[in-house]
């Protein structure tokens, strides 16, 4: 709409109106990329001459793979950019996508208690973040692509001055995630439309100041999803809140995956394993680790001033893993579907306080619901 022409036209380097085009975007039929002068075209080009790719490209990886349900991959638009007069995390301009500062906080083993100021500069990550994703859910449809619900995040997180942390992270070629269906994790946004009955999970992380918010959703894709879909969303989320319950100084971190997995089990679905939460602050990933399954192992009790994430991903079937080629699409292995729901939690001196929370407290698919019953 008109809004969103006014954002897209904005200089890639220091957001002021803008009308030239890069020739080569305009050349290759690429989205256009716009900056407000010579010297800014130039200034970004090192990075921005990345994008110069074919969008087919990352679909030769899939030759002959067999694929474990239906869902399939499609093409993909370049890599965005985001203005470097927004700050950025260490790995957004390295050449690999390291998170150097992430490993050497990881590998001191410490669980960080932060102090008042970073306190605030995780509060406001996380309301930010939490602004991106209620954006994206606004434009989740049939018919849309997730390539489409990747530029809104992304053109969300440049109003707001963040950088969508995602991006270039370990390479990784996009904004937020988007897994759909038997997608468990890490969907990378392309060109496929959105149907009717699909499951679709967006993951936003943004980078503010110093700090990462980052939470996700699962939302329903037109009003056919099925009883059994309907029922998966909502225990996961169920799983979620029954874990948020529990958050308090003294608690060990593996007690988080008992919650999780009795409701899950009692419930008739599985918990995945291979993924988990993680400590978060000015480290996108970082200590502790927190399973969603009973029986971890996981290392740490709670404090005051800890933040990190808490994302059960719930199966219908088994609860293992299988990759995609392109090295970051995670599926179900029997081809069935998954659902997701994360928030980034800060503990307290008496419980904990969500960051990432919805304003109105609950979950996007609950008004989806409603709204269907009303009509």
């Amino acid at each position: 709409m008109a809004d969103t022409a006014i954002r897209s036209n904005s200089c890639l380097n220091c957001s002021k109106p803008a009308a030239l085009k890069c020739p080569k975007c305009v050349e290759l039929k690429l989205p256009n990329s716009y900056y407000c002068s010579q010297d800014c075209f130039k200034g970004t080009w090192t990075v921005h001459k990345n994008i110069h790719v074919s969008p087919f490209a990352a679909l030769d990886a899939f030759t002959g793979f067999r694929f474990t349900g239906t869902l399939r991959p499609s093409s993909q638009t370049p890599k965005r950019t985001v203005p470097l007069t927004i700050s950025r995390p260490d790995y957004a301009d390295h050449p690999q996508g390291v998170a150097l500062g992430e490993r050497k906080a990881k590998k001191s083993g410490e669980i960080l208690v932060l102090n008042d100021d970073e306190i605030e500069g995780m509060r406001v990550a996380g309301k930010l973040g939490r602004e991106v994703l209620d954006e994206a859910a606004k434009v989740i449809d049939i018919g849309v692509t997730t390539e489409e619900i990747d530029r809104v995040v992304h053109e969300a997180c440049i109003e707001r001055e963040c950088y969508p942390s995602p991006l270039n992270y370990y390479q990784f070629p996009k904004s937020c995630c988007t897994s759909v269906n038997e997608v468990v994790c890490h969907g990378i946004p392309d060109l496929r439309p959105l149907e009717n009955g699909d499951l679709c999970n967006v993951d936003v992380t943004v980078y503010h100041r110093g700090y990462h918010g980052d939470l996700n959703e699962t939302f329903f894709v037109g009003d056919k999803v099925s009883e059994e879909n309907r029922k998966l969303v909502a225990v996961t989320y169920e799983c979620l809140q029954k874990a948020i319950e529990i958050v308090r100084p003294g608690v060990k971190y593996r007690d988080i995956g008992k919650v999780i997995q009795k409701h899950a089990t009692a419930n008739g679905f599985s918990v995945v394993r291979t993924f988990c939460g993680h400590g978060i602050n000015s480290s996108f990933h970082t200590n502790p680790t927190v399973p969603h399954y009973a029986g971890n192992r996981a290392l740490g009790v709670m404090k005051a001033g800890h933040t990190f994430t808490i994302e059960p991903m719930i199966n219908v079937g088994v609860h293992d893993t299988v990759m995609w080629p392109d090295d970051w699409t995670a599926v179900t292995k029997d081809g069935k579907p998954s659902a997701q729901f994360e928030q980034t939690l800060l503990i307290t001196d008496n419980g904990c306080d969500i960051l990432t929370q919805r304003q109105s407290g609950r979950p996007w698919f609950m008004d989806q619901l409603e709204e269907k019953y009303k009509n």
